[in-house]
């Protein structure tokens, strides 16, 4: 920030989102270290009557992705927690303000990205987020084709003579998309795999997964459809569908968004419900969809989560180690975050749950440390 620039200035291009990076630095570590310090909380009517007003604008200014309203009450207060602090301390002590160094600023994590590692019938590896738009590799007769939008497609000019296989796994902060041979999409959260043919024959389709997969099936009565995950079989008859079965998770589970769809040849799911195996038993029950599938959309969606099933989602998209020094804490969380956040902005939003969240670097990489 220029000597010049005044306080009043600063946070105005703060909120435009025209601050620089320096700029933003200062705003954040004044607004970290000073939140406590501010001795005025907003009244309930003062809350619910800029709740909307702050809900529309993030509504104009998220017009292109899917909008979502972040605990609006909460919202509120914090925001004008924030401009009533901000007047109070910045307008009366513009030296102090200035005194803020960039180096106080906390550690902070980025989200994560769409980028896969595609492993070929050959043992060559590539990288998709790198790899140029266009034809990147064959396969006997089946081009693999990245798109614009950083997918990769499958088109056979001639039918398969052999079986090739081919493995996308995304790394924890990752997540990936693509469209097989048969049409179906697969969209991989972080910390995943699927292992596919490159063509698919015979009588039936079949793919591996380990983490956390969405698909959209091509249905074909003729060639069913089958996931493979951990010596269980989620066959497609007709669906959209989610499973997750991440190594940390206790149980598999797998849910029914549109269409119909066996589990172990066991049960049959209707929409909205939801499979969960352990140790080969089935139990069905019904489900939040848009919970479930929130990742997909781009989003953390909370709903009286327990504290450590929220923070191993955050623990993956982020890509850090996640510890509890005092146990873990008897809280839930709730409410909808953009996945597009940065990890600081979503443990100052989850805060409110009335539970301490700290970034440090180690020598393996960062980590959140999470207190009553």
């Amino acid at each position: 920030m220029e000597e010049k620039q005044s306080p009043e200035e600063l946070i105005r291009r703060y909120v435009a989102g025209e601050a620089t990076a320096k700029e933003k630095a200062w705003v954040e570590s004044w607004y970290l270290n000073e939140l406590e310090k501010c001795q005025y909380y907003p009244t309930e009517e003062t809350i619910n009557n800029k709740s909307a007003e702050i809900r529309a604008t993030i509504l104009s200014r998220t017009a292109k992705q899917r909008t979502v309203n972040i605990w609006p009450r909460i919202a509120a207060a914090a925001a004008i927690l924030f401009f009533i602090c901000a007047g109070g301390y910045l307008f009366f002590n513009k030296t102090n303000f200035r005194s803020v160094h960039v180096a106080q600023v906390k550690p902070d994590i980025s989200p994560g990205d769409q980028s896969a590692i595609l492993l070929l019938s050959d043992g060559r590896k590539i990288n998709l987020h790198d790899a140029k738009t266009g034809n990147i590799a064959s396969e006997g007769k089946t081009k693999i084709i990245k798109t614009a939008d950083n997918q990769i497609i499958y088109k056979a000019d001639a039918p398969a003579s052999s079986t090739q296989y081919n493995v996308v796994v995304t790394r924890a902060g990752n997540f990936y998309p693509l469209k097989l041979a048969d049409g179906t999409v697969a969209i991989l959260d972080a910390g995943s795999s699927i292992k596919y043919p490159v063509n698919f024959t015979g009588r039936q389709r079949r793919v591996e997964i380990t983490g956390q997969v969405y698909f959209e099936v091509k249905h074909n009565a003729a060639m069913p459809f089958r996931v493979s995950v951990k010596g269980n079989v989620i066959e497609d008859l007709g669906t959209s569908f989610n499973i997750n079965a991440y190594d940390d998770e206790p149980n598999i589970k797998a849910t029914l968004i549109e269409g119909s769809m066996r589990v172990n040849d066991q049960v049959t799911l209707t929409p909205g419900k939801q499979a969960t195996i352990n140790k080969g038993r089935i139990k069905v029950s019904k489900t939040d969809i848009e919970q479930v599938i929130a990742w997909k959309n781009g989003l953390f969606k909370f709903n009286t989560t327990p504290i450590d099933q929220g923070m191993r989602q955050l623990s993956r998209w982020y890509n850090v180690t996640v510890e509890y020094p005092n146990g873990i804490p008897d809280v839930t969380f709730n409410g909808e975050i953009h996945r597009s956040t940065n990890a600081s902005q979503v443990l100052e939003i989850l805060s409110f749950s009335k539970v301490k969240f700290q970034i440090v670097n180690t020598p393996y990489g960062k980590k959140i440390i999470v207190k009553p």
